[in-house]
């Protein structure tokens, strides 16, 4: 390419934009990012990288164009692993709740093909007795159902229909609508009743309806179905033992790359309402632009504007912990990715693996982390990292002018 082409110069602009510390997208408004902050945020994920607290990660922020991403890291410890690159596709974990199946139940409510305000045995009569014929779509999507965290494992069962007999079964511990806990259980309830209505799998339908018109080239289900094992950061070796709970269908030493790390959604064929999205950073980026743009992106609508108010801001029962019809808003699980800057009002979600998306709306902020923080075995531990994610990301976007009259 000629040295005086206008790709080249933009490139070049780019990068001086980078090495300056702050970061532009051409064309849009004249925001800029503090590049002390970035310095900073740099620092600690290479911080904790070291520490091998995880291998590898990706970290996207954005402002009103102006935006600053970066790969951290290999996909694993190993000496020549493969570097993470902002292609790299991650296992989003709980991100795939608001990623997929409570903007998929917001989609058919808008089409009136469910109520949110309907009990669940209204589409499931099998779910009745055990205190749940109260439970209602809403109470779900709020995790305020009454229902436990998860499913037993014990004992054993394998399959989709074995997983949702599984989950009519458990009785509630709490009044309906008089509890707040995070329950797995709520949303692969609502993955089926996402199948149920549109008679076809949740990973056909979000397909469909949201990641293709959305350009989200890298985003899914079932991964390994359209890449490569080698483009996917792993997330589990394999236990020493055959006996070890959560992963004990783990041969050895054998990798899990591009299979669920929910041994639960696991079981269930990789595929469930609670996990087993895959994505990239800048995938999940252009989910949060529509978000901020009201349900609409580069000229396609694919939520209406009253969905997206239902998805982030706060919808649960009075007295209970602030949560959108699938985005936290101030729950136990937000301070830490929410931080010490962004206001309350801000939302988002985070994901087992080491994944969080958190936007706040006042400022037109949002920044993305996704990582293996997992890999190889479950035991570290980046709950400080995320606190320091969030407290920086809104100092360097000046999240907390943006909210000053």
């Amino acid at each position: 390419m000629p040295s005086h082409s206008p790709c080249r110069r933009t490139a070049i602009l780019a990068a001086a934009l980078l090495l300056a510390g702050c970061a532009q997208l051409p064309g849009k408004t004249g925001m800029r990012l503090d590049g002390a902050r970035l310095a900073e945020l740099d620092r600690a994920i290479e911080d904790n990288i070291a520490a091998r607290k995880l291998p590898g990660a990706v970290f996207h922020l954005e402002r009103d164009g102006a935006v600053y991403e970066r790969a951290f890291g290999a996909h694993t410890y190993e000496a020549g692993a493969a570097k993470v690159t902002p292609d790299t596709v991650f296992d989003a974990a709980s991100l795939s709740k608001v990623l997929a199946t409570a903007p998929a139940v917001l989609l058919l409510a808008e089409e009136g093909r469910i109520d949110l305000e309907a009990p669940l045995v209204r589409y499931f009569p099998e779910c009745a007795g055990g205190g749940r014929d109260a439970i209602t779509v809403r109470q779900l999507l709020t995790h305020s159902s009454g229902l436990p965290a998860g499913l037993p494992a014990r004992p054993a069962w394998q399959g989709r229909e074995a997983a949702y007999r599984l989950a009519c079964a458990q009785d509630v511990t709490h009044a309906p609508g008089t509890f707040f806990r995070y329950s797995d259980i709520n949303y692969i309830l609502l993955g089926r009743l996402v199948e149920q209505t549109a008679g076809m799998g949740i990973d056909r339908f979000v397909q469909q309806r949201f990641y293709g018109p959305l350009g989200m080239r890298d985003t899914g289900y079932l991964p390994l179905a359209r890449m490569p094992a080698g483009a996917i950061a792993p997330t589990q070796r394999g236990p020493d033992s055959l006996d070890v709970a959560l992963h004990g269908d783990l041969a050895p030493g054998a990798l899990l790359q591009g299979e669920v790390h929910d041994p639960t959604v696991r079981r269930m064929g990789n595929v469930g309402g609670s996990a087993g999205v895959f994505t990239t950073a800048r995938d999940v980026a252009r989910f949060a632009r529509m978000l901020l743009n009201g349900g609409e992106l580069d000229g396609v609508r694919v939520l209406s504007v009253q969905s997206v108010r239902l998805l982030t801001t706060a919808q649960s029962q009075s007295g209970l912990a602030l949560r959108g019809m699938g985005m936290d808003i101030d729950s136990p699980f937000a301070q830490r990715p929410r931080g010490a800057v962004f206001p309350l009002g801000s939302y988002g979600h985070t994901g087992f693996t080491g994944c969080v998306l958190w936007v706040d709306p006042g400022s037109r902020t949002f920044y993305v982390f996704l990582s293996n923080r997992v890999y190889p075995d479950d035991k570290s531990n980046i709950l400080a990292l995320y606190t320091q994610l969030g407290t920086l990301s809104a100092q360097a976007a000046q999240a907390a002018q943006a909210a000053q009259p």
